[in-house]
């Protein structure tokens, strides 16, 4: 004998199947807010990217940014925890974190600069009679130097690889990014050790002559094809371990924006609503090279250990470090 249901009870439960299916479609679409702190320069241009090609919205992502001044104050953010994630950190501020605090920085991927991808680039005043570093001395008392311990560092050691020496022959003044354009322009330094995108436009605007790009790689690491590995994108510990797919699906957005990076020179339109960059300039400002972390090569990594230990012996990292340890693949 055939079961019937009541029509009653069909009609009740069919009401009720309805508005789960709703919930479940509602809850589906509900995308995973992930807190990201924002220096808005051109090495976050996997996040611009991300967020403008839809790859996070792809993964169910929605990133909450919070534009901040400096790597030092997404650092102090990740600490309290009120971020999550951050497009660039400075890599010896995290690895001075993660002697202190059980590893609370990893990075998803890392920025190589060098001759070819420039972000660190000498400049000298319009006038003075230079062709290289090495011919400063004698020539510029007065140089600037990107703020921060670690640049202003890495200045004076390009100073001295060239044979000059502080005191003797100048002397240093670390001044913002943000002034470096006005400053020189201004003719207040003879020279100066500036970032993108202020040696750019200070090309541009005819305010500098450019010197020498990628410094750090040729000075430093001793190669001009060197990789000098400064920065990168990173997340939280916590973040890893506690949303771990959350995090997964965050790195899968963040490798696709690399990926179209490097296939895709227009990808750099994205620093022009979101950075000072002028729009005439997105085409010729530096920007690293972007590496996930499984794509780190062995010469990656060797160079990428000898700047780390060239900090130590300055004393910007206080301990010595393995640089394997703090890249993460959690995508694959």
């Amino acid at each position: 004998m055939p079961r019937h249901f009541k029509p009653g009870f069909g009609s009740v439960f069919t009401s009720i199947l309805t508005a789960v299916l709703f919930l479940l479609a509602t809850d589906a679409k509900a995308a995973d807010q992930v807190k990201v702190g924002v220096f808005p320069v051109s090495s976050a241009l996997p996040f611009f990217v991300a967020v403008e090609r839809g790859y996070f919205a792809e993964q169910g992502i929605e990133p909450v940014p919070t534009r901040m001044a400096s790597s030092t104050l997404i650092i102090q953010s990740f600490l309290s925890g009120d971020l999550e994630a951050a497009p660039t950190i400075v890599t010896t501020e995290a690895f001075n974190v993660n002697l202190i605090t059980k590893n609370t920085i990893l990075y998803l991927s890392i920025n190589g600069q060098n001759d070819q991808n420039r972000q660190e680039i000498f400049v000298v005043r319009k006038g003075l009679d230079v062709s290289s570093i090495r011919d400063l001395k004698g020539k510029a008392t007065k140089i600037m130097s990107a703020s921060g311990p670690a640049n202003v560092t890495f200045a004076k050691a390009v100073l001295k690889a060239n044979g000059l020496e502080e005191g003797k022959d100048y002397t240093m003044t670390d001044l913002p990014v943000n002034l470096h354009v006005s400053a020189m322009t201004a003719g207040t330094f003879d020279a100066g050790y500036t970032l993108e995108p202020a040696g750019t436009m200070l090309k541009a605007s005819g305010g500098a002559v450019e010197l020498e790009g990628g410094v750090v790689a040729t000075h430093i690491l001793g190669r001009k094809d060197a990789m000098a590995f400064a920065a990168g994108g990173a997340i939280t510990t916590k973040f890893a371990t506690e949303r771990p797919d959350v995090a997964r699906r965050y790195a899968i957005a963040w490798r696709k924006a690399i990926e179209t990076i490097d296939r895709d020179p227009s990808a750099r339109e994205a620093l022009k609503v979101n950075t000072s960059v002028p729009p005439d300039l997105v085409m010729k400002v530096g920007v690293p090279k972007f590496t996930m972390a499984d794509q780190v090569t062995a010469q990656n990594i060797a160079d990428f250990q000898k700047y780390m230990d060239f900090a130590t012996t300055q004393g910007i990292v206080r301990g010595q470090v393995d640089v394997t340890k703090y890249l993460v693949t959690l995508d694959k």
